[in-house]
């Protein structure tokens, strides 16, 4: 028995409440190392010679990554504080018991021996998310490059490659009008990237948090599009850039033009003074990435943090939007991230709250920050298997996820693929379309929000940033009408059978042949993640839910089914 790979953190990490009277518990052990584990559990306070409080349940394997185990089990009690240990068996047959972080010889008999579970402590840090939003699909804009009310030559919209600078008249109206085409696609969510007033295409230099870029619109406009988007059954997110501004929002500005007189200065990070109005060099001050043009916020200031969340709940008040996505979020203190939480879940208790990170991000989801993140460690496993191939791994990337994350996480984790700041998915599949449709259903087959990035439905291409920002496919002749096609009848399957969804799924992996086999509930999803036909003869005379047609048991190439 490795006793060293043994883990159990009795905080929310890994003890917490589901709802009222109810408890998951989880323990970490060595992969394939433990054959059974048991939790065992008494009231702290009644003596066992008042009432025996003492049960015990078998905890369940719920998965397993590249080095552990994770078994878990639910508890339903009422007490004011419960104390709990585990007896954990290997497969030889030996016993050890872990009670309070440490392993004892015997089984614990002294409640002041075992680990702690307050009751109430507990229930009132549970973790309330948005149930709306659970396993809804996002469709990401870029509006700039979207669509445009206004007229632009064919020549200038669908140019390629396209350039940082390069204006194509994206606005609000013209997403307005296409809003049926997102909803008939089958996605539930609109998420814009910023639509603020900004010197850029991206909008991620902010200057005025207050008033839309006129090269976009007006308030109307983005009022007209969220009332019509929740007339068609479309939630709408906004992007709250709040880890920094652009070089001329009005606190900037004067700290550039008053230098230590600044009543602004402790706005930022500054360096040195005055502030360079070249670009060359080191900028002087803290900013996102050493870009000049992003001078990075000082959120520890109250008087900051207060002004950014009023932002938010301005839009939130005036145009009914139904949540942020809030960039470069893993660089902002949590204390700013807890207050933000608490005034806004305060009046607008079913937002959705959104932190971009591009890492695992436990310690931000632990009910009293942000609901859910940008998952880019499924984007990343993704990757990695399309182009490794290792079915095993990806299973593996997975069970780390469903493993350490929050359960109530799990169904709000926006699962990307590609987005304005990666290659498009279509150029990181080397153009083999095949391959894009396999990483597309393993992308809308999985638990979590699949964020598709615009025009993705089309077989859009588009190279690193800037040049996956290209103007969208409207024309018939550029769309690829068969990927739009499998894109919506993979988002109807997702909707007509939510037990494909199921955090309680089983996978089999084959890493010879590159399969991947996920059982949920009555149905069978099949991925064949590799090149080249193989045979798996006990689906041969099953229909595939995708093409309506009988499987003789072959599966081509980055073939997918559901049987």
């Amino acid at each position: 028995m490795i006793l060293s790979s043994i883990s159990h953190i009795a905080t929310a990490q890994d003890c917490f409440c589901l709802e009222k009277n109810r408890f998951l518990f989880r323990l970490r052990t060595a992969k394939g190392d433990i054959a059974k584990v048991v939790l065992h559990s008494q009231d702290k306070y009644l003596p066992l010679s008042y009432k025996d409080t003492r049960e015990e349940k078998e905890m369940t394997l719920l998965c397993s990554d590249h080095t552990l185990d994770y078994w878990e089990a639910e508890l339903s009690f009422d007490v004011i504080c419960l104390r709990y240990w585990f007896e954990i068996i290997d497969k030889e047959g030996n016993v050890a018991y872990f009670a309070n972080r440490r392993f004892l010889d015997t089984a614990p008999t002294l409640t002041d021996e075992m680990f702690d579970c307050p009751q109430n402590m507990r229930e009132e840090a549970v973790f309330i998310t948005p149930a709306w939003a659970e396993n809804k699909v996002i469709y990401q804009i870029f509006p700039s490059r979207f669509a445009t009310s206004k007229n632009v030559p064919d020549e200038l919209w669908y140019k390629s490659p396209v350039g940082s600078f390069d204006d194509l008249g994206g606005d609000i109206k013209g997403i307005t009008e296409h809003l049926e085409h997102i909803r008939d696609l089958g996605a539930d969510i609109v998420y814009m990237t910023p639509i603020f007033r900004s010197n850029s295409s991206h909008k991620y230099d902010t200057i005025d948090y207050y008033s839309i870029d006129p090269s976009f619109g007006t308030k109307e406009d983005i009022i007209g599009l969220v009332d019509k988007a929740h007339s068609l059954g479309l939630k709408v997110i906004l992007d709250a850039v709040f880890n920094h501004s652009g070089r001329d929002f009005f606190a900037f500005k004067d700290v550039r033009e008053k230098g230590e007189n600044s009543e602004y200065l402790d706005w930022y990070f500054i360096d040195e003074l005055p502030i360079k109005d070249n670009y060359e060099g080191t900028p002087g001050y803290k900013t996102f990435g050493y870009t000049h043009h992003m001078p990075k916020l000082n959120l520890k200031n109250p008087t900051v943090a207060e002004y950014f969340t009023d932002v938010a709940l301005y839009w939130l008040r005036e145009c009914h939007i139904d949540g942020w996505r809030l960039d470069v979020a893993d660089e902002i203190a949590h204390s700013l991230w807890k207050q933000f939480r608490k005034r806004i879940k305060a009046e607008f208790p079913e937002a959705l709250i959104i932190g971009e990170i591009w890492h695992i991000a436990e310690d931000f989801l632990q009910g009293d920050e942000w609901d859910t993140v940008m998952n880019y460690p499924f984007y990343d496993a993704v990757l990695r298997l399309s182009k490794k191939n290792s079915v095993t791994g990806f299973s593996e990337d997975m069970s780390f996820l469903k493993g350490n994350l929050h359960p109530k996480v799990l169904p709000l984790l926006w699962n990307l693929i590609d987005s304005h700041d990666t290659p498009r998915l279509l150029n990181q599949c080397a153009g083999d379309k095949r391959k894009m449709k396999m990483v597309s259903a393993i992308q809308l087959l999985q638990p979590g929000m699949p964020m598709i990035y615009y025009g993705d439905e089309f077989a859009m291409q588009g190279a690193a940033d800037p040049d996956c920002r290209r103007g969208m496919l409207w024309k018939e002749e550029y769309q690829d009408r068969d990927m739009f096609r499998w894109y919506q009848s993979l988002l109807k399957l997702r909707k007509e059978y939510p037990e494909l969804l199921s955090r309680d799924a089983k996978e089999i992996t084959d890493e010879e042949n590159g399969i991947i086999i996920r059982h949920a509930g009555k149905r069978t999803v099949v991925f064949h993640c590799k090149d080249g036909k193989i045979t798996l003869p006990e689906f041969n005379g099953k229909t595939d839910m995708i093409t309506e047609k009988v499987c003789d048991g072959t599966f081509a190439g980055y073939e997918v089914k559901i049987f």
